[in-house]
Formats: structure tokens, sequence, C-alpha cells
């Protein structure tokens, strides 16, 4: 044992405290050892958020070169600052004994402001960033960069900040916790938060007989999982991820996370396998995430932070978003919501002649209130191909049906039988297939089935267009919004109301939200 094992380590205090406790080790197993610290970029350049330097690996890149060039023989490093996949000839030596993994909050008074509608939290964790904005939304957050003790001191000097996060690792190892802290154990970590890992080159058998005796064989199981599960995603460890795997009982336990950048969108994992049977584990969580909509907010993520230029007042399914061109980048919720009426009795005690259904949330009501058996409707007219569709699956068959209120009403004027009809609307509903019906001496019982409320809410300065589906989600739009956009619509009666707020305005060839997209796209081809 005389050759002496050379470590290279940053030379933060945190990264020194993690290189000595393997010196030590190693020396405690009767090796030499020499400590080389060597400054990295993740260190110099601190006026900068991670992801904005665009490089993988950002702490141990200069500790890998200098193992490469054999200025040193191993290196030591927080084990979630190490990409997934090393550089050739570097591999995995060990894995030491994971320590506390949780994210934890480092508050300035009291923690009171955890309840207020805004707050100022620091953090320069992407992760840790949409975490927090998903459970705490209109809480503001600022980047903090540094070592810890600079951060610590940073979040100290700083009169409008609420608090700071931390890893409770980094400042439970220096000894350097305030009292003012707590664990954020509803926060998921990055994947092996908490671990020390070492790395050497493949080819030096003697550093690697040396650090094998140091790995912790738990420890090296739950991190190699979250770290295959963090590589299957395709994420750097600036992405919003968060991964954690626990050994108890003899069961492997693992939950993780994707996350949109501003904690909007949030897609969760939780799996259990036996230990010795879960080599496919981080496989199928992965899978998981990604089908249920992890592939479009990773190529979010992967396009850094564009600006939104669309928005749907309509929220579209993960299918529908992924139709759109890269260049439209799209944010979407529900400017409208419904709320289902209990249609009186009295409306469906007897059969009608002619029923008149304008949208699916009418059926939805009926249905809600009567049996499929009580309806009983001799002629049953409706607008849009999805409500008829709707009506025969579930009610009984349309007698006609046309794209547009004012197309049925004209329609009925020549063929109606007889002169009476119930018509099953919304609180909020256009004048034209009334006015018509009455014009022409048809006589319309109207009932509200549901009531339309606007639920809209202020966007971003960056939308230029806006895609609407109804003239209920035009009136929303322009009850918070006061700025001009061009109008994808997708029918004339959407079209009619947006022209009278906007400049702009494209009717899709087919009322669907496929054809109101395929506007989108020809624009911004």
């Amino acid at each position: 044992m005389s050759k002496i094992i050379r470590i290279g380590t940053r030379d933060s205090e945190l990264a020194l405290w993690q290189a000595n406790i393997v010196k030590n080790q190693l020396e405690d197993l009767g090796y030499k050892t020499e400590l080389v610290p060597v400054k990295s970029t993740g260190d110099i350049v601190l006026d900068k958020p991670l992801y904005e330097l665009g490089i993988t690996g950002i702490f141990t890149r200069t500790l890998d070169i200098a193992m490469l060039n054999h200025d040193i023989d191993i290196a030591v490093h927080s084990l979630k600052d190490v990409p997934t996949v090393l550089p050739k000839g570097i591999v995995q030596a060990a894995v030491l004994k994971r320590g506390n993994v949780n994210d934890t909050l480092v508050f300035k008074h009291n923690e009171e402001f955890l309840g207020a509608k805004e707050a100022v939290i620091a953090t320069g964790s992407l992760r840790r960033r949409a975490q927090w904005l998903n459970r705490f939304p209109t809480h503001t957050i600022v980047d903090l960069r540094g070592n810890v003790n600079s951060r610590l001191q940073k979040l100290a000097d700083n009169d409008h900040w609420n608090g700071a996060i931390f890893a409770a690792a980094g400042i439970g190892r220096i000894g350097i916790r305030p009292d003012e802290a707590i664990n954020l154990d509803w926060m998921i970590p990055a994947p092996a938060q908490g671990a020390i890992m070492i790395t050497a080159l493949g080819e030096d058998d003697y550093s690697l007989t040396a650090c094998s005796q140091l790995n912790h064989r738990e420890t090296e199981i739950c991190t190699s999982i979250e770290r295959e599960f963090l590589n299957k995603l395709e994420g750097g460890c600036t992405a919003p991820i968060g991964a954690l795997a626990k050994i108890k009982n003899d069961e492997i336990v693992f939950k993780g996370v994707l996350l949109s950048f501003d904690g909007t969108k949030r897609i969760d994992v939780t799996r259990t396998e036996k230990v010795g049977q879960h080599d496919g584990m981080a496989k199928y969580c992965a899978d998981f995430i990604i089908e249920r909509g992890g592939n479009r907010l990773m190529d979010d993520i992967k396009n850094g932070h564009k600006n939104t230029n669309v928005y749907s007042t309509k929220s579209l399914t993960e299918d529908q978003r992924a139709l759109l061109h890269n260049k439209a980048k799209a944010e979407h919720s529900d400017f409208i919501k419904i709320s289902l009426n209990r249609i009186h009795p009295r409306f469906v005690k007897n059969e009608i002649d002619n029923v008149i259904i304008t949208s699916k949330n009418a059926v939805e009501s009926l249905l809600t209130s009567f049996s499929p058996a009580e309806l009983q409707f001799k002629n049953i007219y409706c607008v849009g191909r999805r409500t008829k569709r709707m009506v025969e699956k579930r009610i009984g068959k349309v007698t006609h049906f046309e794209n547009s209120a004012k197309k049925l009403a004209n329609y009925l004027v020549e063929y109606i039988e007889g002169t009476t009809a119930t018509y099953f609307c919304s609180d909020l509903r256009l004048d034209d297939l009334p006015t018509i019906l009455e014009e022409n001496n048809i006589t319309l019982t109207e009932v509200e089935a549901y009531q339309t409320k606007y639920d809209g809410i202020r966007v971003s300065d960056s939308v230029e267009s806006v895609m609407f589906y109804s003239p209920s989600t035009v009136q929303s739009f322009v009850q918070k919004n006061n700025i001009e956009v061009i109008a994808f619509c997708i029918g004339d009666s959407t079209a009619k109301e947006a022209k009278k707020h906007f400049k702009d305005v494209r009717i899709a060839k087919v009322p669907t939200v496929e054809s109101v997209i395929e506007l989108v796209n020809k624009h911004y081809v």
C-alpha cells in the first residue's frame, strides 16, 4: 500500500468536508492519501443560474479532466451533481452511505409567510423552484447561487427574502444548519441527493480496489435507480426532476416527479418492488411519466424558457398539444367553467316532439337529472358532430345536425315537424337560433340546463395569438385581457364574437380543436 491516492475535490468547505471523509476512511484501511483541491467552472461563474450555463456536469468536468490527465487518482463528488453518463474511461468506484436526503427551508424570522399569498423564496434549483411554485403558486422565486456559506449569508443580508432552500445534507455536514430551518418532507429531492460518490479511472485497479471497500450497497442500489430514472427521462441535473428510492423490509419504494419550469404541470409516479427484482423499476417509472405527457414536458424543458406566444382558452389533451408546431409555444387553461343544473321533471315527463341540443354540456345535464329511459324525444336536433355522437350513444337517434346554431335554425324553419320545440341551453347563449325560430312562428321553450361561468386569467404579454372555442371563451378572455391578438376560432359564431374585439380573426375549416390547431400551425410554419 505504498502508492499515494491523490483525491481530487472542489475547494468549497462542503466539498473538502466530503473529501476528508473519504480520505479518513481510506487511511483507516491503511492507504496513503493526498487531497488535491481543484476549482470548477460551477464555482467560478456565479452571476448566472446553472441552467443558463448550458453545461452538463458543471461541478464535475474540471475534476474529470484532471483525472484523465492523471493529475488525480480519484474524485469525490456530491452524487446529485454527477451526470448520469460518465466520461469515457471514468467509472463509479464507490458510493458512501447516504446522509439526509431532504431539502430544507431556512427562513428569516418565522414560518408564518407559508400561509401568506405573497412571499419571496431563494433557490438556484429548477427542481426546488418548480415544486415550490406547484405548492405555493403565488410566491416569488429568486435565484440564489454560490457555496452553502455564501448562500446563507446572502439570505441573512437580504431583507426582502422570506427564506431559501438548501440540501439538508449540505448544511448539516459542515455544522451550519440554523435553528430557523425545517425539512421539506413533501418535496421530492434530486436524484441521489445526500449521497457522496467516488470516481476513478476504469484502468486504475489499485484505486478501484481501495474505494470498493467504502461502498454502501443499499445506497448504491437506491441512487442507481434514481439516476437511471433521470437518464431515461433524458434530463440533466438542472431539469425539474425529483426522484427518491428507499429500502424497507426488503422492498424498494420509489417516488419520482417531473414538473414544468413554473410548477403548473406535474406528473408523479410511485412504484414498489422487491430487492433483487428491481432491474426494470427505473424504466417502468420513466415510461409511466413519458406516457402521461412527460415527452411534451421534456421538449419544453429542452427548448428552454421560450416565451409563450399562443394561448388556448380550453385545456388541450396531450395528443392535441403534440400536434402544435414547435414554433408555437402554447399554454392552456379552461376560460369557461360549467355548472350543471337540475332539470325539472315537467320538461321531460311526456314525449317531446322536437328537442334542440347545441352542446355536450346539455347532454350531461339531462343525463345527470334523468335516466336515458326517461328521455323520450321524438326528434332530436343537434349542433356539432361530437354532440351528435354523444346523444346517439347515450340518449337516442339524432334526426338532424348542423355545425352551427344559425344553420340549424334555418334548417328547422324548413323541415321541423310542427311548430314547437324545447331547447336545452346555457344561461349564456347566442340569440341567433331563438330569434330565427320565433320570427318564423316556431314556439321555443328554453330550459336552462347548465350555467356558463367566466374563469379567464391574465395571460403573458408575450402571447400574440389565442385559440377560441365559443363566444363565451372570447368574452371570458376580454374580461381579463386588453391586448390585440390573432384570434383562431373554431366556428362562425365564435368568430362573430371575436370580430367585436380583434382585427385579425381566422376560422377553422371544421369545428374541431384539431382544425383550430391546424390554423395555428399554418401561421407559425
